[in-house]
Formats: structure tokens, sequence, C-alpha cells
């Protein structure tokens, strides 16, 4: 399902054409709806990609306010020498792309900072929640295509959990200004839906303890 050998440089314009967003956000859609069909029922989000930690704080920048100072961390290995040009970077592609920034748009801002995996990663949260299909959102990244997802599409914040405080810089700022808590922090940072996965076992043992748990008198216990 590959739509481009990779976004183009943020940095120096839009990292997506709108054509190529539109398909990423149809293709992530198209994953939820091929899992309903196949009988599942909650989805859990991850990706696997070198450098998109980078669109992500340029996304969370351009969506809630932050400086790139405050989302920019070490991602997969960036040296600490190399932290402040990761973040001038960042500055640089919100910058050439101010005026997408500046409308508001949810979809230009995804467009001109986001990444063709990201913007598949909110298509797959805006089709789950469609669906009806709760989603186990999971770290730095995951909670970058969240935010696209949310600012398309409100209603998506209902179906949604989030797995994990990522010790990636900046993920439990993001979380407390979208007014979310993580489930677990263990100071995960490799993504892939590794604490996604660790999510479902706990949205488990709460069901079970919802759906099964006794009463006090179905358990014959007398509180008088």
């Amino acid at each position: 399902a590959k739509i481009a050998r990779g976004t183009r440089n943020m940095a120096q314009g839009p990292a997506m054409t709108d054509e190529q967003c539109t398909q990423a956000l149809r293709l992530g859609v198209s994953l939820a709806e091929e899992a309903r069909k196949d009988g599942v029922r909650v989805l859990g989000t991850g990706e696997m990609g070198i450098g998109n930690t980078t669109a992500s704080s340029a996304l969370l920048c351009a969506y809630l306010g932050f400086s790139p100072e405050e989302m920019t961390g070490m991602g997969a290995g960036v040296p600490k020498a190399g932290l402040g040009h990761k973040t001038r970077v960042i500055q640089q592609a919100l910058n050439i792309n101010a005026d997408a920034v500046a409308s508001g748009d949810p979809f230009r801002i995804l467009a001109a900072v986001g990444g063709l995996e990201i913007a598949a990663l909110a298509g797959l949260i805006i089709g789950g929640a469609a669906r009806r299909m709760a989603v186990v959102v999971d770290g730095f990244i995951s909670t970058a295509a969240f935010t696209a997802a949310w600012k398309m599409a409100p209603a998506v914040r209902e179906y949604c959990f989030f797995s994990h405080a990522s010790a990636e810089s900046g993920h439990k700022a993001a979380l407390d200004r979208l007014g979310e808590k993580a489930l677990l922090d263990l100071g995960l940072r490799l993504g892939e839906g590794t604490g996604a996965a660790l999510g479902f076992f706990l949205l488990d043992a709460a069901a079970g303890v919802y759906n099964g748990m006794a009463t006090l008198d179905q358990a014959m216990i007398d509180l008088g």
C-alpha cells in the first residue's frame, strides 16, 4: 500500500501533497474496516520509523501550541550535541509551513509537517472510532497521530485509551494538555506498538472486573 517512498523534507516545504495525505488517511480507515469485518473489536496503534519523532514534535507544536524546545527529545538516539539541531529543524519546518500552521486546518497541518505513517495511523483511529472499536494508542508518535485524528474528528476521543507515558521528552506534557492520562508509565520508548500491546491486558482485566465481579449480594456479604 505504499503511497510514496517517504515524505518530502518538511523543512523545505510541505511533507506531503494533499493527495498523498488523503491516500494515507484512507489507507488507515480501510485497515480499520478490514479489521472490523474480521471480528476485531480493539485496535492498537504502532509504527516503525526513524526520524518520525521529528515530525511528531512538529505536529504537536502546531496542534497544541508548544514550542519546539518543549517537544523535542532524543528520539531513537540523537546525541545531546545534535538536539539543538533537531530543534532548529523543527522550528524551520514550522516557519516555512507557517501558512498551514496558522490556518488551524488540521488536515493542512498534517500534510505540511506530518508523515505518511502518522497520517495512516490517524486514519486508523478515525476508522476504528467510526466502527465503535476501542483504540489503544501507543506512545509519542501515536499520540501525534491521535491529535491529528482528534482535531479532524473530535468524537474519536471517546474511543481511545493511552497505553503508556513514553520516555520521549514532551510526551507527558502533550498528554497533560490533551487532558489524558496514560495507563502505564514504564519508561518505554521503543514504539512499534509495544505499549499498546501491554494496554490490551489492562482493558481486558477492566472488562473482566466490570462484567464478572460479584456484587455484595451475590457474594452474600452483609455490611449491616
